[in-house]
């Protein structure tokens, strides 16, 4: 990266840049990449950037935005998460970024000139680290959104003419670039939201006809909770997702630490597959459902003690597994698909899961799966299975234990 040149802007370097945002920052890459790009471009061109920022809200159950931040001198550009939190955070609405999303307008400070009574404290922070001049903008997405760019210099004197000039040049295109790469991200952040990340990188790869399967082996985990008929009609509904929501949440994250992924929610079941692959045998993805529901086992304890605690009643589920082959992919109407998993093996867990709760017990696991499984699994006997012939011995977990108990 060339050195900067304060006050002598490369008109032309500068129209290259603004060609190059016109014509998507191709190729395609990670947005820091593409960050650290821009930056080092604006540098040779003869701008005095020290340090750039870039905060893009994003569309995201947890997740508020992403700021990308770019210094002089550093190897890679940071890049931030801000969970929701940050919405009831004061130094984040009493900030220069948030007026500007809110009222689309630019900011510029003079970093050199003496503190204004009321000023955003970050101003200040800028003046201990060097800089001289401040300069946020607005970048206006097609849908009416303000996202924000900020650079700062150290330059003797702040911006010129020229190089303030030149970051207005460039500002609407790089809010194209911004706003194609931000769309990307949220329809991948809507897909993983909704149907999985795995189901979500397929559909996002063209496989969107109904019809369009494969043939995939699979351990299947498949939840439900007891009593939810008579829990929806004995309290209201506001408390009833409630509960529903902490329950998926004692599910949900054992699931996908053990690189399970998440198909559908079914009032209040879940089903779920570990898929099998190059680096994971069955023996493997066994052992990973099986890890999975130990700890969510684990995990509804607890939350029965928090009920209990709370003069609640506890929660009774149940988990079937089984391992086996599935049709994964997209079924249903021509104009309403689901990227679901069917088949036998699935039917299986189904049954698998009445059984468990014929047994109470919270914890059922097939053969096919509990010949891989860890010590801890005993033998719950032959059973007859609604739709299959032959009986199947299934297998529990050792200790004796009603389902939902808490100990």
């Amino acid at each position: 990266m060339s050195p900067a040149k304060p006050g002598r802007v490369d008109a032309r370097e500068v129209d290259s840049i603004v060609h190059w945002l016109v014509d998507g920052a191709r190729p395609l890459r990670p947005p820091q990449d593409v960050v650290m790009d821009l930056c080092e471009r604006l540098v040779s061109s003869g701008i005095g950037i020290e340090r750039g920022m870039l905060y893009i809200a994003t569309l995201h159950p947890n997740v508020l935005g992403r700021r990308f931040v770019w210094l002089r001198g550093a190897e890679q550009v940071q890049v931030d998460v801000a969970d929701l939190k940050l919405e009831s955070n004061p130094a984040f609405y009493n900030s220069p970024t948030a007026e500007t999303m809110r009222l689309g307008h630019t900011i510029r400070v003079k970093l050199e000139d003496p503190p204004q009574n009321g000023e955003y404290e970050v101003y200040g922070e800028f003046r201990s680290d060097g800089f001289t001049d401040y300069l946020c903008q607005p970048l206006l997405f097609i849908n009416g959104e303000n996202h924000v760019v900020t650079w700062t210099t150290k330059c003797k004197g702040g911006f010129t003419r020229a190089e303030i000039g030149a970051l207005k040049a460039i500002r609407t295109p790089l809010a194209r670039v911004c706003e194609v790469y931000a769309l990307r991200r949220t329809t991948i952040n809507l897909l993983d939201t909704y149907v999985g990340h795995s189901a979500g990188a397929q559909i996002l790869t063209g496989r969107i006809r109904r019809g369009d399967t494969e043939s995939i082996h699979a351990a299947i985990w498949l939840a439900d909770l007891r009593g939810f008929t008579n829990l929806a009609d004995t309290i209201p509904g506001k408390n009833l997702i409630g509960i529903l929501n902490q329950y998926f949440d004692r599910l949900v994250g054992p699931v996908q630490k053990h690189g399970g992924e998440v198909l559908k929610f079914m009032g209040d079941g879940l089903l779920a597959i570990f898929p099998t692959s190059g680096e994971n045998g069955e023996a493997e993805v066994c052992a990973a459902s099986i890890a999975a529901a130990r700890e969510a086992r684990l995990a509804m304890a607890e939350l029965n003690r928090e009920r209990l605690e709370r003069g609640e009643d506890p929660l009774r589920w149940v988990i079937a597994l089984h391992v086996g082959d599935v049709l994964y992919g997209n079924i249903g109407g021509a104009a309403r698909l689901d990227f679901t998993a069917i088949g036998p093996a699935v039917n299986m867990a189904a049954r698998l899961e009445a059984l468990a709760k014929e047994m109470d017990r919270d914890l059922v696991v097939s053969s096919a799966v509990a010949r891989y499984s860890p010590p801890g699994l005993v033998s719950l006997g032959r059973h007859s299975l609604r739709g299959f012939r032959a009986q199947h011995e299934v297998y529990g977990l050792a200790e004796e234990q009603p389902a939902g108990a808490t100990a």
